[in-house]
């Protein structure tokens, strides 16, 4: 009996599968996205995430008070490791659902602002949250930077760039001028509301707190192509600056740039950020990229693609430096792609509403086949077991 029952069950497995739809996809099947960490500026990366299955890492943050304590944005949720990552716990589950989009502590390290698709959550404590509204054009968020004062953040919308300094509690509408939203916030450690912004592939800078602005990128750069923006950690005025598959620097922030060494050999990268500074004489750079990380050690004049102990044929995405420890850094990777997260919390997709008709269609067949195999054994089973006179009269 339990071999006709187990033969149903392969059958009905057989044919679902038989359905099922087998386009290979623009990625490994086989790899996840997660959270990676280096202790020595990029030359060995071991999980930060292990234990969490995730399909990407879309935002990182670091307690400034402590470099150890981490809070995770992913596509399931919010996490947060007080060890460096051995060890997450899930936040705010009763306040943001679905993927955590953005997420940063504030220069004390006392408020944390985390936002999905359409919320905003505050928590001085990291174990209570209060909801926000997000203000008028920033839903879907894409970052939320740390401002001078403590509870102060700027708020990068889909449609606007926003400033406040009570955690949250209300916005201020900025960016008067800009041709675009802001992907890329940076602020100047050394000058107080001085900005960098990177909008719409061009670098645009401001000193007002981002009341008004000006272009920043006259030459050297790829015109509206840059796709990174990021500054130096050991030397302020020097920002760092990737598109049209080469990096470029600039140590007068901003105002004049240069070509870094050879473009990457692979055509067509896209960059995400650029870490700099990891070693001594400033040789080494790291970058995130949609093919994975790449590493220079020669300032550029080789780029070598990182594959141990990393995900394969994915996009890394966010770059974030452990607080005092220059030699430690945090990349995420995403097994959809970065842009396609965002375009789909836009559009108010759901992972659902995303399948291909074909996939449905075929799942869906598998779960009957899976019913009517179960139903067919549940009946052999319930035939076998009555005594043979009912049985009998059932056949008949």
């Amino acid at each position: 009996m339990l071999r006709v029952i187990h033969r149903t069950l392969l059958l009905a497995l057989a044919a679902g599968l038989g359905l099922w739809p087998t386009g290979a996809g623009a990625h490994d099947a086989s790899a996840w996205g997660g959270l990676f960490r280096t202790r020595d500026g990029g030359a060995s990366w071991f999980q930060a995430s292990a234990g969490r299955v995730m399909g990407g890492a879309l935002a990182v943050t670091i307690d400034p008070t402590a470099p150890d304590d981490l809070v995770l944005g992913t596509d399931s949720g919010l996490l947060r490791s007080r060890n460096g990552g051995r060890d997450w716990d899930l936040l705010a589950s009763d306040v943001l659902l679905g993927a955590a989009l953005a997420v940063s502590f504030d220069t004390s390290g006392q408020t944390l602002l985390a936002a999905n698709a359409s919320t905003l959550a505050a928590s001085s404590d990291g174990v209570h949250w209060q909801s926000r509204l997000l203000p008028i054009g920033a839903a879907p968020p894409r970052a939320l930077v740390p401002a001078g004062p403590a509870g102060a953040f700027y708020l990068l919308g889909w449609n606007g760039l926003f400033s406040s300094d009570d955690a949250g509690t209300t916005w201020s509408p900025l960016g008067s001028g800009l041709p675009g939203p802001v992907s890329r916030l940076l602020i100047e450690p050394t000058a107080s509301g001085s900005l960098v912004a990177l909008v719409d592939g061009g670098i645009w800078s401001s000193r007002d707190g981002g009341r008004t602005w000006t272009p920043r990128d006259r030459g050297g750069l790829p015109a509206g192509g840059v796709e990174a923006l990021d500054r130096d950690p050991g030397m302020p005025a020097r920002l760092w600056a990737g598109g049209a598959d080469r990096v470029f620097r600039s140590d007068d922030d901003g105002q004049t740039w240069s070509a870094v060494g050879q473009p990457l050999p692979d055509a067509g990268t896209r960059l995400h950020g650029i870490a700099a500074s990891l070693d001594q004489d400033g040789s080494r750079l790291l970058l995130s990229t949609d093919r994975g990380l790449y590493v220079t050690t020669d300032g550029g004049a080789h780029w070598d693609l990182l594959v141990d102990n990393l995900p394969g044929h994915i996009e890394a995405g966010p770059l974030v430096f452990a607080t005092r420890q220059p030699a430690t850094l945090y990349a995420g990777f995403s097994v959809t792609p970065y842009d396609e997260v965002w375009q789909n919390a836009a559009s108010g997709s759901s992972a659902l509403a995303r399948l291909a008709r074909s996939e449905l269609v075929g799942a869906l067949a598998f779960v009957l086949l899976l019913g009517l195999g179960a139903g067919l054994a549940l009946r052999l089973l319930a035939r076998r077991s009555q005594p043979p006179r009912v049985q009998r009269r059932l056949a008949g």
